[in-house]
């Protein structure tokens, strides 16, 4: 008997939402009834309005049915729906031709809900480890060569061009190189990382495996944050997995190169995202950031030189191998090339993962994607790159999604991460919980961050208050200025960021009888 592939996701957010029960019922459905059914956990689609979505395959195409309840399982299965899946009238339609997924360019997320993530031959089928593959007949300093030229930059927020960092560790003589991913994503609004590790993680482990080759390194940590228990389960399978196949230990894929990755749980501290702190906390000390020169590229693990990527970086690289630089360079504008897998959240009616190349507005995330508010009220301010993002008005949702754009209108993507607010949301009060979340997350090394963020709760409690607007106001902003330019990491120079914005878009909010309270 035919058997038809039935796909429910497995990632944090779909079994949130119900996905793990649903898988179940099914299960036990199939085990019954004897049905002609193989379930598939793949990872999500990011289409998160729409979890629990089950998509059926009937060997040409992908019939997508969401969000499901087990009840409403259960009458597709009795409706036989598998014989006909496009003519039963609760099916969305093929998974692909859903405009959300439709109208972006999946690039580093082309495979994440696709295949079974923990399937190394699901993985190579879809075209996985090509870039592995390619990588072992080069020489390191072409690969880097590579990864330079296709334009890639960081995508965990500072967007400092990955080859040049790779081609400093490569010129760093060292007796012990390593490669760390920092996968410790802890920016409000952001899921792209923990999506990836859960939908696609041998892409992570290919491109740890092909910077390791890029630099002369044999080992890789994975950092992970430490609130990700199903990311974790996850990644010890497929690294399991790819050892079993040869693709992590010694004389990987019979070749003269070793390569080993092991991964390490965060504890919870925000800090632990900035890449040396990061690294104090691999090493078993407590998260504080290092001043820098040296830079990690030359002094990084273990005193030691690192590339330290984050996860969407690095699940980029096997693509950019496989394909060429030129392929990669083909997408994006001006010095932002690629794709960037944005996040769309807070009150928004379709929140979810949207990937696209760079150049496109925000105004179309918002709209053509998030389709508007949630709670059907007219949007207001919009949070771009994090709890350090900038807020932005509806007169900057026009800027072009591009680094260079951002930051001249004093704004940064950041991760990628959207939260978007509605007209009922009170900016001053947003203005203080940044000065507030730097307070409780800094790690207290230097003195603009630990105390600049405490006096900014205050001065904005004296505004808040009606106490000498004028001077607090000033003394704020002057306040920000000292942040910026005088702590040692992004936490206490990125601060003023969304503190800047709001008194500068929504100096209204901070007016007495403004309706704060």
């Amino acid at each position: 008997m035919a058997q038809h592939k039935i796909f429910v996701p497995r990632d944090t957010t779909s079994c949130a939402l119900g996905a793990e029960s649903l898988a179940e019922r099914l299960g036990q459905l199939i085990a019954v009834d004897g049905l002609p059914l193989q379930l598939v956990r793949n990872g999500s689609r990011g289409l998160y309005w729409l979890e629990p979505l089950l998509e059926i395959d009937d060997g040409e195409s992908r019939w997508a049915y969401g969000p499901l309840c087990e009840s409403k399982l259960e009458e597709l299965v009795a409706a036989r729906f598998w014989e006909n899946p496009g003519a039963h009238p609760s099916c969305l339609g093929k998974t692909e031709d859903i405009p959300y997924l439709r109208d972006q360019q999946r690039i580093t997320f082309a495979r994440v809900g696709v295949i079974d993530p923990l399937s190394v031959a699901a993985y190579r089928e879809a075209g996985g480890f090509r870039g592995l593959d390619k990588a072992l007949t080069m020489q390191a300093a072409d690969i880097v060569a590579e990864i330079r030229d296709s334009g890639l930059r960081g995508r965990g927020g500072a967007a400092f061009p990955t080859g040049i960092k790779w081609q400093t560790v490569l010129d760093t003589p060292a007796p012990q190189k390593y490669v760390v991913c920092n996968a410790d994503e802890g920016d409000s609004g952001t899921y792209s990382d923990r999506m990836l590790m859960e939908g696609d993680p041998m892409a992570l482990i290919e491109g740890m495996i092909i910077a390791g080759l890029a630099v002369g390194a044999d080992r890789g940590y994975i950092y992970l944050r430490e609130e990700y228990p199903l990311t974790r389960l996850l990644l010890d399978e497929a690294l399991e997995a790819a050892r079993r196949e040869g693709y992590l230990g010694e004389r990987i894929c019979d070749s003269d190169h070793d390569f080993e990755i092991e991964l390490r749980l965060g504890a919870g501290a925000y800090i632990c995202g900035e890449e040396t702190a990061m690294l104090e906390s691999l090493e078993g000390k407590r998260g504080e950031v290092r001043a820098k020169p040296p830079l990690p590229a030359v002094a990084g693990l273990f005193a030691q030189p690192s590339i330290i990527n984050n996860v969407i970086s690095l699940a980029s690289v096997p693509g950019i191998l496989a394909d060429g630089a030129v392929e990669y360079q083909a997408y994006g504008v001006g010095r932002s090339r690629g794709t960037l897998p944005f996040q769309l959240a807070g009150n928004l009616r379709q929140a979810g993962l949207v990937e696209l190349a760079f150049g496109n507005t925000l105004r179309s995330l918002l709209e053509d994607f998030g389709a508007g508010s949630r709670s059907g009220r007219p949007l207001r301010a919009v949070q771009v790159g994090g709890p350090l993002g900038a807020y932005l008005p509806e007169s900057q949702w026009d800027t072009p999604l591009d680094y260079e754009a951002f930051q001249a209108i004093g704004a940064m993507l950041g991760h990628g991460g959207i939260v978007a607010f509605d007209d009922t949301v009170d900016m001053s009060l947003q203005a203080r919980f940044s000065m507030e979340f730097c307070a409780l997350e800094s790690c207290g090394k230097c003195t603009p961050c630990r105390i600049g963020s405490t006096r900014g709760v205050e001065l904005i409690d004296r505004i808040r208050d009606g106490r000498e607007i004028e001077q607090n106001t000033a003394l704020l902003l002057e306040l920000c200025d000292t942040m910026e330019h005088g702590s040692l990491c992004a936490m206490g120079g990125l601060t003023p960021y969304p503190v800047r914005s709001a008194v500068r878009y929504f100096s209204a909010d901070f007016e007495p009888g403004a309706g704060n309270t």
